[in-house]
């Protein structure tokens, strides 16, 4: 799933590449991917992309007093393209299930971006709306990470008896950390996953504090100015625990540990995390019943 730094990388390729343009034509393939219906996708033909904003992990191209918004999801992204195909999508045939083209109008096709969504589980998102607030998720967002400070993180942890791993992915109380930037905040700060939110001690917050400001700050600056098409294989190589179960831990070697759940799972190092202990894994726990 895209996390913050990814979605700032795409944000800030559609600022440097998207605007100033014209919104030529906007072709929807996947209708379910659009939420809203007034004001139409139409009402943005013609109109001059102003800037580009990003909420969390929400996505927002602007025009005028209009907004395109999106929400990737788990499987979505962004596409950009030099040389858009003018032939019209086939609704419910492939990946793409929005395509935006820009341009000034001069060349019979323009330039723009695709938003794709790979796998069968259809959760990319797509609103036009006047105000970005009008969509649910933007009006429920927490503070973005980056802009949280060492204190108010130790106030929205004390609100929450949960365990760190899921409050830290929990959009309402601080927004664009996903599972992939949890695990590797959690790794650097040397938490367990399992830890409550509302009982970590003060040099606990500021390890973790630090590893948030810290894990996400790097992976933006690694991200930002690479080409859309490159930036899922940089998110990966920047990654120390997530997705690397079975491997070294990069920082004493012990094996980098995996829980796993009905549809994802995370990871940790035993050594660095959580005192040796091996955290219980509910799908291996089952299994063994």
């Amino acid at each position: 799933m895209p996390e913050l730094p990814e979605v700032e990388a795409l944000a800030d390729h559609l600022r440097r590449h998207a605007v100033g343009q014209r919104i030529l034509r906007i072709d929807v393939a996947a209708l379910s991917a659009l939420k809203t219906f007034d004001p139409p996708v139409t009402a943005l033909h013609g109109r001059t992309v102003t800037d580009v904003h990003r909420w969390g992990k929400y996505l927002g191209v602007r025009c005028a007093e209009l907004h395109l918004v999106t929400h990737l999801s788990r499987a979505g992204w962004l596409r950009w393209s030099d040389k858009l195909s003018t032939t019209p999508l086939r609704p419910g045939k492939g990946p793409i299930a929005l395509r935006v083209h820009v341009g000034d109008g001069a060349e019979p096709a323009g330039i723009g971006f695709d938003l794709t969504e790979a796998g069968t589980q259809k959760r990319l998102a797509v609103w036009v709306v006047d105000d970005p607030a009008q969509v649910p998720g933007i009006a429920a967002l927490g503070p973005d990470a980056l802009d949280v400070d060492r204190d108010t993180l130790a106030e929205l942890l004390g609100r929450s008896t949960g365990r760190i791993k899921t409050v830290l992915t929990d959009q309402k109380v601080i927004a664009g950390i996903g599972n992939a930037y949890s695990d590797e905040i959690l790794h650097t700060a040397r938490l367990s996953p399992f830890a409550t939110a509302n009982r970590l001690t003060a040099p606990q917050l500021d390890a973790l504090h630090e590893a948030m400001i810290g894990v996400l700050t790097d992976a933006v600056q690694r991200s930002v100015g690479q080409q859309a098409a490159t930036l899922k294989g940089e998110k990966r190589a920047g990654l120390r625990v997530h997705g690397r179960t079975g491997l070294p831990c990069p920082v004493c070697g012990d094996s980098v540990r995996e829980v796993s759940f009905a549809d994802k799972s995370f990871q940790y190092c035993p050594t660095c995390q959580t005192g040796g202990r091996i955290l219980a894994d509910r799908r291996m726990s089952k299994l063994l019943k």
